[in-house]
């Protein structure tokens, strides 16, 4: 007679053991169902991706760059400060010279056009003083044959005067151009003249362009013309 126990068991084992896999089953699917969303998404294919637009650099060389660019636009600010500087100086020396050359050539015109038969060499070296070359040789050589014997003859006296125009009392005389170191002036003068040859004094007024330079001494006239 077979065993009770093990019938039973038997008879009610394989429905029990079919509910067992099926519990097992759903319980997997659950499990994958929640494991799912945590799996990470497959890689794109670098096909179907389109390029990235590169990022703007920023390259290490800028600040120096801006460095360079600074230098440069202080360089031309100091360049541009001594050009004006240097042309303020230029501009203030031209207008120094134009007062120290006529003051000068009003005082040199008298004494250079001027003389007197009875003291020529004391007039000559008084002249000579105001003069550089190269007017001072030809000075010397004018005087030595030309005035000084002319002048000894007919007992020649000149006396040279810058002239005034009328109702002023500014000397007639005016600085055609200048610069620093030379300056050529335009002065009006009246000269009186007495001698033998004429029965009495003869007045001349004569127009004379002085060319002066600056010299370690002072402001000297270095070219002489009578227009």
């Amino acid at each position: 007679m077979a065993n009770p126990t093990l019938r039973g068991r038997g008879g009610t084992g394989a429905p029990r053991q079919r509910s067992v896999a099926a519990a097992a089953r759903a319980a997997a699917k659950r499990s994958e169902r929640t494991r799912r969303p945590t799996e990470p998404a497959p890689a794109p294919d670098p096909a179907d991706t389109p390029p990235a637009e590169p990022a703007p650099s920023r390259t290490r060389g800028r600040p120096g760059l801006l460095s360079a660019v600074l230098a440069v636009l202080t360089l031309v600010g100091l360049v541009a400060t001594a050009t004006l500087g240097v042309q303020y100086r230029e501009a203030e020396r031209t207008a120094q010279a134009r007062v120290a050359a006529l003051a000068a050539a009003r005082k040199a015109a008298p004494v250079i056009l001027s003389y007197d038969y009875r003291h020529l060499d004391r007039d000559f070296t008084a002249a000579r003083g105001h003069l550089t070359a190269p007017f001072l040789d030809q000075y010397g050589k004018t005087t030595k044959a030309v005035v000084a014997p002319t002048a000894k003859k007919y007992r020649g006296v000149v006396k040279a005067t810058v002239a005034k125009p009328p109702g002023g009392d500014a000397p007639a005389a005016s600085v055609v151009s200048a610069s620093p170191d030379k300056a050529v002036v335009l002065i009006f003068m009246n000269q009186l003249t007495t001698s033998t040859q004429v029965s009495g004094p003869r007045l001349d007024l004569n127009r004379v362009r002085m060319t002066l330079v600056r010299t370690p001494q002072a402001w000297k006239v270095s070219a002489v013309d009578a227009l």
